[in-house]
């Protein structure tokens, strides 16, 4: 079937920045909202109260707070703002897929996408406007990187799919599908993991989104010194790209890999917390026609892997203007997944997704650039 492009369903009006000097209170850790608030002259035990109403209800209005008194809810509004990412556009795929490109305060711009299952929702995550790597096979690699994502911009991304499905709890529903996320949207979190964590423990806090750790995967590019440090910090689902089974091929594929080639990269993912018991840690592999999907590099997938405890996502490539890359052929991926299979590991074929909107796995990118001498820190 082909599927026809869709057009964006929400487009807000372009602004240059934010004008409102007033500190916003998401993104904050539990720790920062508290002192935040004992600066302004407010109780200590306030920080739980507009936690919960930030984090569990979702109210962007401190007017909404109802066990507040009035006049802290006002104190609180002359004072801070509760702010998420403002929508630029909302296309809906015609699988059901979301995607949002989001502006912040500054102008910059980085996507979102939700990707529906029966079951739940997964939220894929962006970390950073653009990227450094230079994946050739991804579209954001096209994009230079402008900056790293706050904490706020991050947890935010988040807020704004719940606001968008209607899925914040209220006191006779607390169902809510938007269940998992994904850090595998623009960027490399581990070049962001500062911001990265600070977000990721907000929304693993019982008191508030409450998502446990086993619904977050965060994906890496193979920044192999911090893997070590996303197991002992978050303990969090981890997912590598891997894309090549030698250094020729994934230094091309994948170009931090001429920094940590593959070796030392399986090695930091052997030695992850919980790579040995039920929790596998997934490799990601795009299926690019005539570069990485022959049946020998299927065997040589199973070797590579079979002293982790793991599993292959095997996916499709997903092309956008430009890419140098083909898709390897129905009978060629599930060839190569049938060789995996039977080596012992699951490689089950990821289903594309919101293709028609440039949603996709790879093909995330915003038109943000980054100012003539800024400088980005990583």
């Amino acid at each position: 079937m082909t599927l026809l492009p869709t057009e964006p369903l929400q487009i807000t009006e372009p602004f240059s920045g934010r004008n409102d000097t007033r500190p916003n209170l998401v993104g904050l850790s539990r720790e920062a909202l508290q002192a935040t608030l004992v600066e302004a002259g407010l109780e200590p035990f306030r920080a739980r109260q507009v936690w919960q109403w930030i984090y569990w209800h979702g109210v962007t209005d401190f007017g909404r707070m109802s066990n507040i008194a009035k006049k802290t809810q006002q104190r609180l509004a002359d004072l801070f703002v509760i702010e998420r990412p403002g929508i630029v556009t909302e296309q809906r795929s015609v699988d059901g897929t979301r995607k949002w490109l989001l502006r912040f305060a500054d102008g910059n711009e980085a996507e979102t996408v939700n990707i529906p299952e029966a079951d739940r929702g997964s939220v894929c995550v962006s970390s950073q406007v653009g990227c450094t790597l230079t994946c050739t096979f991804c579209h954001t690699g096209t994009q230079p990187l402008v900056r790293n994502l706050t904490p706020a911009e991050i947890v935010g991304q988040f807020m704004v799919a719940r606001d968008s499905y209607g899925e914040w709890p209220t006191p006779t529903e607390t169902t809510r599908m938007l269940s998992n996320i994904v850090m595998m949207g623009m960027g490399e979190p581990l070049y962001n993991f500062d911001n990265v964590a600070t977000a990721l423990r907000i929304v693993m806090d019982e008191q508030g989104i409450a998502l446990s750790r086993r619904r977050i995967t965060l994906s890496t590019s193979g920044v192999v010194p911090m893997i070590a440090k996303v197991g002992d910090v978050l303990d969090v689902n981890l997912a590598v790209s891997l894309h090549a089974v030698n250094d020729d091929i994934r230094n091309t594929l994948v170009p931090i890999n001429r920094k940590w080639p593959i070796a030392e990269l399986l090695a930091a993912c052997a030695a992850y917390p919980g790579a040995k018991n039920s929790r596998r840690i997934t490799f990601e592999y795009a299926m690019l026609k005539g570069i990485n999907d022959s049946d020998a590099d299927a065997r040589e997938l199973v070797r590579l892997l079979t002293p982790i405890h793991a599993k292959v996502n095997l996916i499709p490539f997903n092309p956008w203007p430009g890419a140098p890359y083909e898709c390897s052929s129905n009978n060629r991926i599930h060839r190569f997944a049938e060789i995996v299979n039977e080596g012992g590991l699951s490689a089950p074929i990821r289903t594309p997704r919101g293709r028609d909107i440039h949603a996709a796995c790879g093909q995330l990118k915003s038109a943000s650039a980054r100012s003539k001498g800024q400088k980005v820190l990583l």
